[in-house]
């Protein structure tokens, strides 16, 4: 389950993937495959996979105990070729943040 929780020290990686026609249900399929690979990593926390409902984008949201855990799971990944498959499917647009506000109901 993410946490989302400001200061808290988590490091999440926000991907946001462009995707050509036809593409988003094979993306969403391997980010699945990739989220399960990650979780045996320690330091993995969650995975979450959002699809537009335009069919245009895909979102993977990931989070890590730490900045090193997310490098450490990041190349894990690189290494076992997930991110060059990843290329094939869609556009990506990664980046690492840290939660610094969060307001709930």
């Amino acid at each position: 389950m993410p946490i989302i929780r400001a200061n808290s020290g988590i490091v999440t990686q926000i991907n946001v993937f462009t995707v050509p026609d036809g593409r988003q249900q094979p993306l969403i399929d391997l980010l699945t495959e990739s989220a399960e690979f990650a979780s045996r990593i320690p330091g993995w926390i969650s995975a979450s996979i959002h699809r537009s409902l335009d069919g245009t984008r895909v979102v993977n949201y990931a989070q890590s105990e730490s900045l090193e855990a997310a490098q450490r799971i990041i190349e894990r990944l690189r290494l076992e070729g997930f991110l060059e498959r990843n290329k094939q499917l869609g556009q990506a647009s990664p980046g690492l943040y840290e939660v610094v506000y969060a307001l709930e109901r």
